[in-house]
Parts: structure tokens; C-alpha cells; sequence
């Protein structure tokens, strides 16, 4: 059994999710076994200056540099910390901090999509001694991929079940979906993946900016729950071409961000709701753009529905989809057996394993690539002098 970490920040840029993970087997007899996992929150003035850059702001080549390195010192951080000093992990696969995502467009003049993420895995390497894969979804993109979402692969083998069929939604920044047919654990056909939406980012910008910088989120969604959602906004807003468009997709805050959320502002205003309105409104809205995607896009309607990520812990969100969704039952994929929480982790730790092993790790039919490939830079640590 070989021990991998793996590192992920999502889209809210609230810190950096890190696992140490056992892992076995090839594809068809994986074995992964999460032995530790923690969440690393950023610096507040690092989480800020990322989230500044995800919002638009400009930067020079020094200060992406700086950004850069500032990151990669963070997710090293957080890779050494949840070491077990008695066996040391082989091998670290880091997805790092996404700052701008742009998917493929046919009509453009340059067609492939281009996916940014920060926290150098040479970095990393080098300050951990333990060779990182790093870069994960460049390749995706250069086979003309969206480089998203890639967890789907690891989730056929940890989470499909023989006889139901599931839907895997994890809940972050961003919301995608895993939808699994019945089948044995490890089968890649047909298994589906796409962002389904806006997911805790919105509301987190949302939550911010109501309070005045005083809260950077809703917990359990007691704000938003004290409010009533306007339905007939909710239905204006679902109108947005990227829930029309049929998968393979993809989107992050250059489209569901602080531009987004001025317009939501806007229309809130002139409908005359209370800051609990608007965030219900918005819960709404992330609760109905995943119905509404599985209507349009997963071949039947779900056995049943994982949530995972951040977003599986608001309380309001959940009893939204479960009445959206209802008869169909609504769990978590740790009732399952996988940690919720950092399942995308986990994820990484095993693409940066099968990229080592040679195996590729993305699957065409979710990304929209032309072919199978390997996932990831691969970064050794530096040789002692």
C-alpha cells in the first residue's frame, strides 16, 4: 500500500483540505483507505489576496510570482502537518488554488479552454522532500477537455453501488455532480460529470457583503432560513444560458462571482427583499439549479442523492433539495463510508497515484476531452548535495 497526501482548496478559498490516504490496487481492484484528514485555513490576508485575483483584480507577472510561492508555502504547510512522523507519505498530489477558469469555446479564436491554478508543485517539493504531482487538469484541456470536473473517475470506484442509481453532488464553491449508474465499483461507462452550478461561493460572497465583512459564510443557513425565497426570481435567474447549456461543462467565479452576485443585488433591491430574503433566494437558487440539472441531463431521475463538501452542512440548503427531490433520499456520501468533507481530497491523492503508476485519470465522457490521459506534473523533490 502505497501513502499519498492530498491537497485541495475549493472555490471558496477557505483553506486548504488536506488527507493522507492508503492506496492499493490499480483501477479495477483499488483499495483506499483515508487514515487522517484536516482542513489548513488560509492566512486571513493570503485568503483575501486569492480571492481579490478570483474577483478580477490585476496583478503583475512579480506579484502572481508571490501569490504563487505564498500558496505553495501553505499547502506544504499543511502537507507536512498531517504527516504521521512514524511512516512518512511516498508521493503528494496537489490541485491547488484555482484563480481563473475559462472552458473551451468552439467560436473563439483560441478554442481550448485554459484552467489557473496556483501553488507550484516544484514548490512544494521541494520544501516537503516528497514528490508532488501537481497540474492535474492542463492535460484534460490540451486533449480540448473543460479540465473539469475530475473526481468523477475516483468516484466509480468508491462510491457506485450494483443495484441504485446515484448521484454524487458535492456542494462547494461551485456545485458538480457524479452521476453513477448501477454497477460494478471501477466501471467508467457511462458514468457523467458537470458543475452543476452555483454552490457556497454566491452565498458566501452574499453573506460578506450583508454583513459588512463581519461573517464569511451562513452557518447551518440560519440567515438564509429566516427568510422566504422568491420563487419567481429564483425561475428568472435559472434563465442563465450556462444552465440551458447540455454537458460537458464547467464554470467557477468568472461566472457565478462578485459580478453575479451585483446583479442579484440589483434585482433583490428592486423586488424590495430583506437581507434573509436575498439569501434564501439564493439557496434557492443553488437548490434549483441541481434539480433542474438532473431534469435536463442525467438519463433518470436518482435512487438516491450524496451530497458532499461544505455546503452538505447548511442545514436550510438540504431541506431545500430534500423537498425538491423528494420521495428520492438525501444523505451524505460519509454515510456512505467517504468523508464528505474531503472527499475531493481523497480524490487527488488517488489521481496523483494512478498518474504515477501510468494510469490516466480522466474520463472523456465527463470532461468532453478527446482521449484518456495522464493527469498531473510530477515534481521530485531535490536530490541532497
Amino acid at each position: 500500500m502505497t501513502r499519498v497526501i492530498g491537497l485541495i482548496s475549493g472555490t471558496s478559498a477557505d483553506g486548504i483540505d488536506a488527507a493522507l490516504v492508503e492506496i492499493g490496487g490499480g483501477t479495477a481492484d483499488l483499495r483506499v483507505e483515508c487514515l487522517r484528514a484536516a482542513t489548513y485555513p488560509y492566512p486571513p490576508e493570503l485568503r483575501s489576496r486569492i480571492l481579490a485575483v478570483c474577483g478580477g483584480e490585476p496583478l503583475s507577472v512579480a506579484e502572481l510570482v508571490a501569490l504563487d510561492d505564498a500558496i505553495a508555502r501553505e499547502f506544504a504547510r499543511a502537507a507536512l502537518a498531517i504527516q504521521d512522523p512514524t511512516r512518512p507519505a511516498e508521493a503528494i498530489g496537489s490541485h491547488g488554488q484555482t484563480v481563473y477558469h475559462r472552458p473551451p469555446d468552439s467560436g473563439a479564436e483560441m478554442p481550448l479552454g485554459c484552467s489557473v491554478q496556483l501553488g507550484r508543485g516544484e514548490a512544494i517539493a521541494y520544501q516537503t522532500g516528497i514528490p508532488t504531482v501537481s497540474n492535474f487538469r492542463a492535460a484534460d484541456l490540451a486533449a480540448g477537455g473543460e479540465g473539469a470536473p475530475l473526481v468523477p473517475a475516483v468516484d466509480a470506484h468508491l462510491l457506485r453501488h450494483p443495484a441504485e442509481y446515484r448521484c454524487i453532488q458535492n456542494l462547494g464553491g461551485i456545485g458538480n455532480v457524479t452521476a453513477l449508474p448501477p454497477g460494478k465499483r471501477g466501471e467508467s461507462e457511462p458514468v457523467r460529470g458537470w458543475d452543476t452550478g452555483p454552490g457556497n461561493a454566491l452565498l458566501d460572497l452574499a453573506v460578506e457583503y450583508l454583513s459588512g465583512g463581519q461573517q464569511t459564510y451562513d452557518r447551518d443557513g440560519a440567515w438564509a432560513a429566516a427568510g422566504t425565497p422568491d420563487t419567481e426570481l429564483v425561475e428568472r435567474w435559472l434563465k442563465h444560458p450556462f444552465f440551458r447549456t447540455p454537458p460537458p461543462k464547467s464554470t467557477g467565479r468568472e461566472v457565478f462571482g462578485p459580478d453575479y452576485l451585483r446583479e442579484c443585488l440589483q434585482d433583490a433591491e428592486s423586488r424590495h427583499l430583506t437581507p434573509a430574503d436575498l439569501l434564501a433566494t439564493l439557496t434557492e437558487l443553488t437548490a434549483a439549479s441541481v434539480a433542474d440539472s438532473y431534469r435536463r441531463f442525467v438519463p433518470r431521475q436518482p435512487d438516491r442523492v450524496l451530497l458532499c463538501g461544505g455546503g452538505s452542512h447548511n442545514r436550510y440548503l438540504r431541506s431545500r433539495l430534500e423537498r425538491l427531490f423528494a420521495p428520492i433520499p438525501i444523505q451524505t456520501t460519509t454515510e456512505m463510508g467517504v468523508d464528505g468533507d474531503f472527499k475531493e481530497a481523497i480524490a487527488f491523492a488517488v489521481l496523483a497515484y494512478w498518474r504515477l503508476l501510468g494510469i490516466p485519470g480522466n474520463l472523456p465522457a465527463v470532461t468532453g476531452a478527446s482521449r484518456s490521459v495522464l493527469l498531473g506534473n510530477i515534481s521530485p523533490p531535490p536530490r541532497p548535495a
